[in-house]
C-alpha cells in the first residue's frame, strides 16, 4: 500500500463519500488514506478458493462471506480483508460491518507487514472475530490464529486439512491452493502424478 493523502486528515465521513466515487479502493487508518494495490492471479486464486468452499458450506445458515469489496470498521480504521464471514451483522452500513467471525487475507510482498501487524492488532481487537487467517501465495502455509487458544499461531500446509473453528468446518489445503503457480504446488502435484503412475503400473 502506498499513501495517497496529500493535504492533511481526511475525515471518516470524506474517507467514505470517496469510496462512494473512487476507481480504486482505499484503506482507512486514523486519518491516512492508503491506496490498495492490484492482486497477483494466485491472490485471486487463494481468496477465490476460500470463499467458494466457505460458501458452500454455509448455504442453509444464517452466516454469510464477503470478498474484498467490503469493508470492516475497526475504531477509526477501515480495512477490506480478502474474505470474511459475517454471521451477525449489528451495523446498517452496507458497505462495512464491524462484526465479522472470521477474517482471512492472502499476503503478498507490498501488504504483510501491515496484515501481520497493524491488522493483526486491529482484527483481534474487535469482539466478534474468533479467527484470523493468514495464507501466503509464494509458498504453501496456511497460519490460523484463533481467539480460543489466545490467537497462538496456528500453520497448515499441502497433505493437512486447515479446521476454521469458526464455521464448525474442515477444507484440505490442496484445495485452497488449487490452480496457484508456486513451487510446493508444483512438486505437490508432480509427486501426485507420479504417485498414479505407479499405481497404474502396479495394477
Amino acid at each position: 500500500m502506498s499513501v495517497v493523502i496529500k493535504d492533511g486528515f481526511i475525515s471518516v465521513e470524506e474517507y467514505l463519500a470517496g469510496e462512494l466515487l473512487a476507481d480504486t479502493k482505499h484503506e482507512y487508518i486514523d486519518g491516512d488514506v492508503y491506496a490498495m494495490a492490484g492482486a497477483s492471479k494466485n491472490h485471486q486464486s487463494i481468496a477465490g478458493n476460500v470463499v467458494a468452499e466457505i460458501r458452500q458450506h454455509l448455504k442453509n445458515t444464517p452466516c454469510r462471506p464477503f470478498g474484498s469489496d467490503v469493508k470492516v470498521k475497526v475504531g477509526n480504521q477501515f480495512f477490506y480483508p480478502d474474505v470474511m464471514v459475517v454471521c451477525e451483522d449489528k451495523t446498517d452500513n452496507p458497505y462495512y460491518t464491524e462484526s465479522p467471525i472470521l477474517v482471512v487475507e492472502v499476503l503478498s510482498k507490498s501488504t504483510r507487514r501491515t496484515d501481520e501487524t497493524i491488522k493483526r492488532t486491529a482484527y483481534q481487537s474487535l469482539p466478534s472475530v474468533q479467527e484470523y487467517v493468514l495464507i501466503e501465495q509464494d509458498f504453501v502455509d496456511v497460519e490460523v490464529c484463533r481467539r480460543s487458544s489466545g490467537w497462538v499461531s496456528n500453520h497448515y500446509f499441502l497433505g493437512d486439512d486447515v479446521r476454521f473453528e469458526s464455521l464448525d468446518f474442515n477444507v484440505a489445503v490442496e484445495e485452497i491452493y488449487r490452480w496457484v503457480d508456486n513451487e510446493d504446488m508444483a512438486a505437490f502435484l508432480q509427486a501426485r502424478e507420479a504417485e498414479l503412475l505407479y499405481t497404474d503400473v502396479e495394477e
